[in-house]
Order: C-alpha cells, then structure tokens, then sequence
C-alpha cells in the first residue's frame, strides 16, 4: 500500500508535451509510479492509503514563484496561504538586492528601514542569523512552501562599502567576491541586484561584472532590477547581457517589463535583442506577472544622489525646503533616476499601503487624488508622506502596457513571477492572483498561451534556471510538488479592490507529497525547506 494515489487527473507534466490520462502515485514525498489510460487499458490500478479523484482536473508540478518578496512573511505567516492556494510549491527569495543576509547588526538594521514597505520592519521577527547559511537554516525549520535564496548584491555592498556613491576599492571589491563566494557555498543559487535602487544602484558594472564572475564559476546565475524600466530600457537590458555573457554567467532579467508612455508597444524590440543574444550562446532567462501596473516603494522613486547615506540621510533631505526642491525637480521635470527617467505623473502613482496606520486614509488613492483633497501639489503630499510614514509607503504604478505584457509572456525564455508585496493594506493582487490568472485569464479567455505551454513556464523552466534535477515535472522519481486545478474555473479572487481574496478552482496542492492546500482548504502543514543550490 502505497501513501497516495490521484486517480484519472489531466496530467500536464510540464515538459510542454500534450496532457495525457494517468493514476500517478506517490510515497515518501516523491512520484513512485505513474500508469497512464490505467482505466482504459483496464490493468491493475494502484492502490493507496489515500485516494483523490481526479476526475476533470488537471495534475502539473507546482508552480515556482521566480521573483518572491516572502522574505520575512515565511517566518512571520506560517499559512502562506497568499501562495500556497495559488499552487506556489517554491519560491525564490533575496531579490532585487535587498534582503536580510548577509549582514552584520549595523546593516541589518539599516536594510529593515530601507525595506520597511516591502516586508515590514520586522518587530515580530527574531533576527538570529548573520550569514546566508543561517538564514537558509531558519527556513529549515519549517515553511509552507520551499524557498531558495539569492544574494543581495545592495546588502553585500552596504555592509562592505556602505551606502555611499562611490566606486569600491580592490580591498572593499575583494570582500564582496568572498561574501558572494560564501554564500554561494551555503546554499544560495545566485546573485541579485537593484540597480534602480540603493546601495546596489552605486555599483558600476566593473564591480558587477567582477561578482557575476564568482556567480558564474559556481553555476549560480545574476538576477538583475536593471537600471531602466522607462526611459533607456533597452539600453539598461543591453547592459546587463553584455556584462554576464563578459562574465561567463547565466542571466536571469527580473521582472522584465517595458513600461511607461516611452515603451508603448516596443516589447518586439525586447525580444529581438534576447533572440540576438540567445542566438549567439548567451543563457538567458526572465520572468514577468501577468498585470499592468508595478508596485514598489514610494521612496524607490527619489533620486540616487537624495539616497546615498541611507534612511536617515533621506529623511534629512526631505525635511530640508532647498534639498526637497531638488528632489521635485528632479522628479517632476528631469525625470529621477528612481523613477526610471520618466517625470512622474502623480496621477499614475496610486498608495497600496503606509507603515503608520494613521496614515491608512491614504490608501487606495492617486497621489494627485490624495493632494486634491487637500488642495496642495502633489509633490506636497508625497513628502507629508514620506516623512510621516519613515519611507515605509507602497505605491502601484499605472504605468504599463497590456500589449507589451502578452508578448513578453510568449517568448521562450519566459517564466512567472508575482513580484508580490504582502504587506499593505491594499497590495498589488499579483501577490494573490499571478499563477491563477496566467491559467485563467490568458489561457482559458484569451488563449495566448496553450495550457500546456504555460504550465512548462511555470514549472519546468524555472526549475531548469535554478538547476533542480527531481523539479518542475512529473516523472517518476521526483519530488512531489504537485498541483490539481480545474482548468475551467481556475481564475484569480484577488482584485485591485479586493486584492487579497484567494484564488478559486486550486482544490490541491502538495509539498513535498503533503498536502498543503486540500479541498480547498489551508491545512497546518509546514513541509517547506530552503532549496539550496546544486553544486557543480
């Protein structure tokens, strides 16, 4: 007798290959046995402990969440169920540079400020790790879905340079290669960066290229915020292939969007330069979610230079009349680096959430909204916020292109990713809604991509980037991160309304062959573990 048998499903193995009828069977967290037309062929079925029927569902690898923002909601939310209901199996965690290791007591206190809107403070944390090995043995406690790590270049060169402008000296360089190098060797599976972002967005591409180098020579692979998703875009995606394949490292570009007025309509653009640099050898791969608008920090849309020093320095500025006329002016006229060199357009930048809840009135309008109500400029309101709320506001930015958004979700070096904050009183309901609303909404209303194509997305091709040799499919002998979703009802519940109402049509999901999602339902499960990199 075996632990478990799912009779009759659709399985979609995620290799892209046409659905086929099966009995698949699973023992000690992995798939044993799989008997395809078992009924048809009338042979002797499996027997089990446990027996689903799965009759009109479909059966594929869980889904892999390639840009996750669970840093600390894995530890603090032990139901996860923003992912777990959505047929998330793993996720990919450190990005955009900032995270939380590793990091001595100074820089761990000065990323949690830095990073406040993206995961909260962390009063309810104990912060009992220092090194990426520690932080992955934190996990190891038990999660609810597994997670792998990636290094914050911006927290490495915080603790190593701090946050000023300024190139890294052979010694300071020197240091960052070790700490990348040691936190490969503990188990991260490469190297990420926020270069719209500070300390990371200091770095020039002499240093990237330098830590890309040790990524490379330990099979990890450089996960890039690039320097322009606006303004100089494709320049900013020309960049960063250059520099990896000088490197000698694979490439994986984060959330690889074209967006604002500037790039309506140019995503062909994107995909030729891939296809130009796939072509000649380069190993490339991006993810996307499948939405429009962005979500990020308020304070992410200042100028690099009102950011060096840190959160205390930004507030400083903030407060000075002469400094803060700086800054409006380079958002409003110039156009700030931090937003992407586009002058921002207020009515675009809608609040998603505040760290003070004083402030939750904000919420759920424009910025230019919010100061209309109080008959100031817009600039005026944005600053009340910013210090009131200690840089801790989120925002979405309405600022992308639906056209843009399907091609770039075509393109076979594609994979999903939510990009989801969690916190806020009202997010971005990608963090809810991606991998319900890919099977949904483009497949099943739009038919963009076939199911079969978009399950190999968002399995088995991210599972191939993060080199997970029993991931990503179904095939006897791997692990079983499954999933069962009615392919006529999956859709996403979370709206921008209302963006935390769990998906429907997802009545299973394993972890490890333990149900995490059943009827349903979130069970108490915590089978998740930190996924750690395949040595070479």
């Amino acid at each position: 007798m075996e632990d478990l048998v799912i009779r009759d499903a659709d399985v979609v193995d995620g290799s892209g290959a046409d659905a086929y009828r099966a009995d698949v069977v699973i023992d000690a967290g992995r798939i044993v046995s799989i008997v395809k037309e078992a009924a048809a062929a009338g042979c002797q079925r499996p027997r089990a402990t446990r027996e689903i029927d799965a009759e009109g569902l479909v059966l594929s690898p869980g889904f892999i969440d390639m840009h996750a923002h669970s840093d600390l909601a894995l530890l603090r939310d032990p139901d996860h169920s923003a992912k777990a209901a959505q047929g998330v199996t793993l996720e990919v965690l450190g990005q955009d540079g900032l995270s939380y290791a590793p990091a001595d007591d100074r820089t761990l206190e000065e990323v949690r400020r830095a990073i406040t809107g993206w995961n909260g403070y962390g009063d309810d944390i104990d912060f009992d790790w220092r090194s990426v090995g520690g932080y992955l043995d934190r996990l190891d406690r038990g999660i609810a879905v597994n997670a792998a790590y990636l290094i914050p270049q911006g927290t490495v060169r915080a603790l190593v340079v701090g946050w000023e402008d300024r190139a890294a000296t052979p010694a300071e360089l020197d240091r960052m290669r070790q700490l990348v190098a040691e936190g490969l060797e503990q188990g991260a599976v490469g190297l990420s960066s926020g270069l719209t972002y500070t300390p990371g967005m200091y770095a020039r591409d002499a240093e990237l290229t330098e830590l890309c180098r040790v990524v490379g020579s330990y099979g990890g692979y450089y996960c890039p915020h690039h320097r322009s998703y606006g303004a100089g875009a494709l320049e900013a995606y020309a960049e960063m292939v250059a520099l990896t394949r000088e490197a000698g490292c694979p490439l994986h570009l984060a959330h690889a969007t074209m967006n604002f007025g500037v790039n309506k309509g140019r995503a062909p653009e994107l995909l030729a330069l891939l296809d130009r640099a796939l072509e000649a050898g380069a190993d490339i791969t991006l993810d996307t979610y499948p939405y429009t608008p962005g979500c990020t920090t308020l304070a992410a849309l200042l100028p690099s230079w009102a950011s060096e020093g840190g959160p205390e320095e930004i507030l400083a500025r903030l407060t000075d009349p002469a400094t803060a006329g700086r800054i409006r002016h380079d958002l409003e006229v110039t156009g700030s680096d931090g937003c992407h060199g586009v002058p921002v357009e207020w009515e675009t930048i809608e609040i998603s959430g505040v760290a003070d809840p004083a402030l939750g009135d904000f919420v759920g309008r424009t910025v230019q909204e919010a100061a209309d109500l109080r008959g100031e400029a817009p600039w005026d309101t944005a600053r009340r916020l910013l210090v009131r709320d200690r840089l801790g506001t989120t925002i979405l930015q309405h600022v992308g292109h639906e056209e843009n958004v399907r091609a770039i979700m075509r393109h076979r070096a594609h994979t999903g990713g939510s990009d989801g904050i969690l916190r806020g009183s009202k997010p971005h309901p990608r963090a809810y809604g991606t991998f319900p609303r890919y099977l949904g909404h483009y497949v099943r209303e739009l038919g963009v991509l076939t199911l079969e194509e978009c399950v190999a997305h968002l399995t088995s091709r991210p599972a191939a980037r993060l080199r997970l040799p029993d991931r990503g499919l179904v095939r006897e002998g791997y692990r079983a991160d499954l999933v069962l979703f009615d392919p006529r009802t999956v859709a996403p519940g979370a709206t921008f309304a209302e963006p935390r109402r769990l998906p429907t049509g997802i009545p299973y999901v394993l972890v490890d062959g333990r149900f995490v999602i059943e009827d349903g339902r979130r069970t108490d499960a915590l089978p998740g573990r930190s996924v750690r990199r395949t040595p070479l």
